[in-house]
């Protein structure tokens, strides 16, 4: 009993001490947003700097997350990959602020939800396919891999990289076209 409360007490005492972790780092999320600022200030699209940072911000969470080897809530993982991701997003997008209309005429009747005009945030639409293409570059990997027989060096990366800028140009290109 006297053993339990002395180790209940020293490991309380430890609570108060600092440690050194490996944590989301607010420097990294105002990097990435100056970045994104000056890429849109030099004629980048908003949709383009969207893409690069919900990559970044998704790779980020997907990275830090398996670090907690203890479990504590069901889904831990996906939580804390939800809670690195958008708070790498949110404090990002004060600082840009572009957005456009999308129509969309599926009905007949113009102001039903099928049928009407709605205002999007640019840099949101761009981080939301920046998070979708992370999470289909391994799949799109293991495709290649089916297809050619055998894994080349730097596979994974290699098509990440490849997706993002692909995308990125063809937004890019349209936007310039308009």
């Amino acid at each position: 009993m006297k053993k339990s409360i002395f180790v209940s007490v020293i490991g309380g005492f430890g609570l108060l001490l600092p440690k050194v972790v490996s944590a989301h780092c607010p420097l990294c999320v105002v990097g990435a947003g100056a970045l994104a600022v000056l890429a849109t200030s030099l004629g980048v699209s908003t949709v383009v700097v969207g893409i690069m940072i919900g990559a970044f911000a998704l790779a980020l969470g997907l990275w830090i997350a398996p670090m907690v080897k203890r479990k504590f809530v069901p889904f831990q993982k996906e939580i804390l990959v939800l809670i690195i991701f958008l708070s790498t997003v949110i404090p990002i997008m004060p600082l840009i602020r572009d957005y456009a209309p999308l129509y969309i005429a599926i009905t007949k009747t113009y102001g039903s939800l099928l049928h009407n005009t709605y205002t999007i945030n640019l840099f949101v639409l761009g981080y939301i396919i920046g998070a979708i293409i992370m999470l289909l570059s391994p799949y799109i990997s293991k495709l290649l891999t089916k297809v050619i027989g055998k894994k080349f060096p730097y596979q994974g990366i290699v098509i990440t990289i490849l997706t993002l800028i692909l995308v990125s140009l063809l937004v890019q290109f349209q936007t310039w076209l308009r």
